[in-house]
């Protein structure tokens, strides 16, 4: 069973706040990205809070540092990463990701503002693995 997988296991069975819980410690649960590294060239375009992206390819993996100024931005960038998480950069740019976070239905969970920047987040991601791969 994949990490997303689990995630949703418990997510199901949550109502909306804790649903927006949920998501919270997701984002708590990311690896600091350092400031220097939280750039025009890293910032996703398109989000109504700041949302930085940065790749990191060691061994063939492709992973991501990322950060939000919004809590519950930074969770629902957790989320997108753990689409892609333990995936080659191959592997990502050919990767439904919008199916993957499909079961969540994060458009009708959550506000338009909050959502309206996920499909920038999936393109830099896949057009940062197409660069690498």
């Amino acid at each position: 069973m994949t990490a997303l997988a689990e995630i949703y296991e418990e997510y199901e069975f949550l109502d909306g706040d804790d649903r927006y819980r949920l998501l919270i410690d997701l984002g708590k649960a990311l690896p600091p990205m350092p400031d220097a590294l939280k750039t025009d060239a890293t910032l996703v375009r398109g989000c109504s809070a700041s949302v930085w992206v940065y790749p990191v390819n060691e061994n063939g993996q492709l992973s991501f540092l990322a950060d939000s100024n919004a809590a519950i931005t930074k969770g629902i960038i957790a989320l997108v990463l753990k689409a892609v998480e333990g995936k080659s950069a191959e592997e990502i740019g050919t990767a439904d990701i919008e199916a993957a976070l499909e079961p969540f239905d994060l458009k009708n969970q959550l506000s338009s503002n909050r959502t309206q920047g996920i499909p920038n987040m999936i393109a830099l991601i896949r057009e940062t693995a197409a660069r690498i791969a």
